[in-house]
């Protein structure tokens, strides 16, 4: 039997030098001497490792939230020494399934209309407004809108959109809800194969953007194009477009996307709730 202490120190690796770690760990400092605060040092191919000394109980509930994760395509490590007691285990992992009812909502006004895709796939409203303000008013071709989330915060920045959809009732359903927010006006809905539509769409004053979808059973240590196949089969057809975005897993390995060196840039969005307030919902890649 173990017995009881009061410290454990953990290392945590590898990390994307652009995940932003203070969000997913806690407060964190660059090299020095241990103390206070995760200690971050460089790790292999670009990536970084974090190591601290953390008390039992949030030693616990990090394990328990990065338990099966991974990011960038590579799978995380989490050591603790000494290692934790199963009990203690398995209380975390009780709270940590407990705290994840609690997500960032997806649309917030009354009236929008959902299917049992999009309650799974949509983009939280506060972050979907937090993607479209970076395009600043350009125009967007959203290659697969769905039920429309990406596309409503694109027109409500500001931003002309072409919004793309192969299925007609979910084309319906952005429809609807690009009328509940007051942006129907900006958005052009267009029924057909993103495939054949985004080449005959090229502009390059446009952004286009790719939300391809996951479903509720992606690899979440490591998955890359080929899980996606919509996105790799898009994304060749971007040239001649101002930029690529891609909303993607945290598991996606950006390097598929931006090469190496990269070509671009990632950016990881969290949820805002108390549920996932520390958990990266996507990754944004613009290229």
């Amino acid at each position: 039997m173990l017995a009881a202490v009061a410290e454990h120190h953990l290392r945590v690796g590898p990390l994307p030098a652009w995940l932003q770690l203070d969000r997913l760990l806690g407060p964190t400092r660059v090299g020095g001497p241990d103390g206070d605060g995760w200690q971050v040092e460089a790790g292999a191919e670009g990536a970084v490792e974090a190591q601290a000394r953390l008390p039992t109980a949030l030693a616990a509930d990090l394990v328990a939230r990065l338990r099966g994760l991974g990011f960038d395509g590579r799978a995380l490590v989490c050591e603790v020494e000494p290692p934790l007691r199963r009990s203690v285990t398995r209380r975390a992992r009780s709270e940590d399934a407990r705290r994840r009812r609690v997500t960032t909502p997806g649309f917030s006004r009354a009236g929008v209309r959902l299917d049992d895709v999009g309650r799974i796939s949509l983009t939280p409203e506060v972050l979907a407004q937090r993607v479209a303000a970076g395009a600043q008013g350009r125009p967007v071709v959203d290659a697969g809108c769905g039920a429309g989330g990406n596309a409503i915060a694109f027109a409500r920045a500001g931003s002309r959109v072409c919004a793309i959809e192969s299925d007609a009732a979910r084309l319906e359903l952005a429809r609807h809800n690009a009328e509940v927010y007051g942006v129907g006006d900006r958005i052009e809905f267009v029924h057909g194969d993103a495939l054949e539509q985004v080449p005959a769409r090229r502009d390059e004053s446009a952004i286009l953007f790719i939300d391809p979808p996951w479903g509720a059973d992606w690899n979440r240590r490591g998955c890359g194009l080929a899980e996606l196949p919509l996105l790799a089969a898009l994304a060749p057809l971007a040239l001649g477009y101002a930029a690529l975005w891609a909303k993607v897993p945290a598991s996606f390995a950006t390097r598929e996307l931006l090469g190496d060196p990269p070509g671009g840039d990632a950016q990881a969005l969290f949820g805002e709730a108390q549920g996932d307030r520390r958990r990266v919902k996507f990754v944004l890649v613009r290229r």
